[in-house]
């Protein structure tokens, strides 16, 4: 979350900034609550000071040998009220808290105001759209002589969902086995296995509790319904990563934290119902490599920037065109102060579709995480973090099938894969 402080010292700025961002913060319920917060701790230091007050007058009249009886009454009386203020307290506080949860993160300075990904800038274009001199075909079609079984799917689990077998089962497993290789052999990263089911604290950590439960799957630990602890299937590693720093302090010279992950990812896709639904390109389960650093404040916009190199070494070794986006403020996630994204060229699309996304969070999830280090001053201060996909290995795999297909129906294996893939050089029906 923000810094509420932010929104104690200036809310209007606050508020027109998060307006860039199509959020209408409620400056009046803030103001409201914030109220009645004042309120309630002005009376309660008031309280505090008569209890004192009287607490040293029944010592004196207890030296003196006099009756304490009615004073004592009175200081039993402030006691009274300073529990109900805590109380009142502890209750606005929370609602304070509900009320930040809500609030997006803040779009930095350098990001397009937008409205949408039309507002979306275009940073740089990589690599030339192949040229085909025959009937380009979509994934599916080139998938399904492949092994790509989407009707077996659908009986076994439904829409959204896929199966794999032989050759293309073998290139989806390459393509992860790449990106991890790479990522850890020449970026630094250590490799994390991390549950594919967490609890909400992990969720609320990183932003996707509350606002998105209905994006979310989940399940309930044994018991009858209604009983039990429920767990949530990952959205993306993201969140088992860097809730890994929750509740910490951590050394400064452990800085920078640089985690990568090969994971199933599972989202419902609530509300994008009609789109996509052909394929490969936006399911219910998916598999991504994650790339997560945690870090000192002062470099994370250095980091992002290295981060999305990281990304892009992928695409560029697979020999795949693309373009980077940096995204308008209309258009970014929930918990993101800058964003990029990385759009594959997908040919029977005839356009780029996004196959990374990179973000600075900056210390709006560790925050919510309480994830700190100690600076030079020893003082405990808040991490920065990033994440982004490095890549999603079913789009890549998408990108393979589209811009390697020949005539013939068979697809070229790019040269980096085939060291996976036992030498082979083509996917042949």
């Amino acid at each position: 979350m923000i810094d509420i402080q932010l929104l104690r010292k200036d809310i209007d700025n606050v508020a027109a900034r998060l307006a860039t961002r199509k959020f209408q913060l409620d400056v009046a319920g803030f103001t409201a609550l914030e109220a009645e917060r004042k309120a309630i701790q002005t009376r309660t230091e008031e309280l505090q000071s008569k209890r004192n007050a009287l607490a040293k007058q029944i010592g004196m009249l207890k030296g003196k040998g006099e009756d304490t009886s009615a004073v004592m009454a009175d200081a039993a009386g402030l006691g009274d009220q300073l529990k109900a203020d805590e109380s009142a307290l502890i209750d606005v506080q929370a609602r304070l808290a509900v009320f930040m949860e809500a609030v997006p993160n803040l779009p930095h300075a350098s990001v397009p105001t937008g409205d949408d990904e039309s507002g979306n800038v275009e940073v740089r274009k990589v690599g030339a759209p192949p040229v085909f001199d025959f009937e380009v075909r979509d994934h599916v079609d080139v998938g399904s002589a492949l092994g790509l079984d989407l009707v077996t799917a659908v009986k076994l689990t439904g829409s959204r969902f896929s199966v794999m077998k032989g050759g293309i089962a073998r290139l989806h497993r390459a393509l992860a086995q790449y990106m991890l290789d790479t990522h850890t052999g020449e970026h630094g990263y250590t490799e994390c296995y991390t549950p594919y089911l967490v609890n909400a604290d992990s969720l609320r950590g990183t932003g996707q509790l509350p606002k998105f439960e209905a994006d979310l799957f989940s399940v309930k630990k044994g018991g009858a319904e209604g009983e039990g602890e429920t767990f949530y299937l990952i959205p993306t590693s993201e969140v088992s990563l860097t809730n890994t720093v929750r509740d910490e302090i951590v050394a400064i010279d452990s800085l920078p934290i640089k985690m990568t992950a090969h994971t199933p990812c599972f989202r419902s896709e609530a509300g994008s119902a009609g789109r996509d639904t052909r394929g490969m390109i936006r399911q219910h389960q998916f598999d991504k490599v994650e790339l997560v650093q945690v870090v000192h404040p002062d470099t994370s916009y250095d980091v992002l920037e290295e981060m999305v190199g990281h990304a892009e070494a992928i695409l560029k070794g697979l020999g795949l065109p693309y373009r980077v986006m940096s995204l308008c403020s209309g258009d970014m996630g929930f918990g993101a102060t800058k964003t990029y994204d990385l759009e594959v060229w997908l040919p029977a699309q005839n356009t780029y579709r996004e196959i990374s996304s990179l973000s600075n969070c900056e210390a709006f999830q560790a925050r919510r995480m309480q994830a700190r280090f100690r600076n030079a001053a020893g003082k405990p201060e808040l991490l920065h973090t990033l994440n982004g996909s490095g890549l999603a290995v079913g789009r890549t795999l998408v990108a393979v099938l589209e811009n390697y297909q020949q005539a013939d129906g068979s697809v070229l294996v790019p040269e980096v894969l085939r060291p996976y893939m036992g030498g082979l050089a083509a996917l042949t029906p």
